[in-house]
């Protein structure tokens, strides 16, 4: 399926990519100190669970994804931006001994992503009530709009992620987030 936009589509496309991309710039500034977190008691099972909290303003993550050689996905937020965004973020810790990669697996299979490098191009939101999913967006490029280039993630260190979907309808507010080599959680869209 091949999708066409015009010059004017392409031109508001890179806009509104630009101006999501300065909002999650902005929204993950300032904080830190993350690495003296206690360890959250909801994980996913090897099965594809993990407990879902809507507690907001506590440092229990949203969902936490248990992943290969030790790798574990938090998911902190899943914010509605305007423009009709869904910005997932979080980190990307390695619960291990030993330093760690990111598997090229979690860019998907996509041609178009994987010509742009490692990413976590393959995340997608299922809403099972509505029969959807959504795929990570791209910008005019093919570039996924998300977390690119990781790199090797020393034991017990952490790096920041995030993924943009399109937003589904706002009646929609239980999905079930999926990437390559970790386990499925269901999350709640806030916002």
């Amino acid at each position: 399926m091949s999708i066409r936009f015009t010059a004017k589509a392409r031109r508001g496309m890179v806009a509104l990519t630009i101006a999501a991309g300065l909002a999650v710039g902005v929204a993950g500034c300032g904080g830190g100190g993350d690495d003296d977190k206690p360890e959250a008691s909801a994980s996913a099972s090897k099965s594809g669970g993990s407990g879902a909290s809507t507690q907001e303003g506590t440092d229990e993550p949203i969902a936490e994804l248990k992943g290969e050689d030790g790798l574990v996905l938090q998911i902190d937020s899943v914010q509605r931006d305007s423009g009709g965004f869904l910005t997932v973020s979080g980190e990307m810790k390695n619960d291990a001994d030993k330093a760690a990669r990111v598997s090229v697996r979690t860019a998907g299979d996509e041609t178009e992503i994987l010509r742009h490098g490692s990413s976590l191009g393959g995340a997608t939101l299922v809403d099972s009530k509505s029969k959807k999913r959504y795929y990570v967006l791209r910008d005019t490029d093919g570039r996924p709009l998300t977390t690119t280039g990781m790199p090797r993630i020393e034991a017990g260190a952490s790096i920041p992620v995030f993924m943009q979907f399109p937003a589904p309808p706002t009646t929609t507010t239980d999905v079930t987030f999926q990437l390559p080599t970790f386990a499925s959680a269901p999350i709640q869209i806030s916002g």
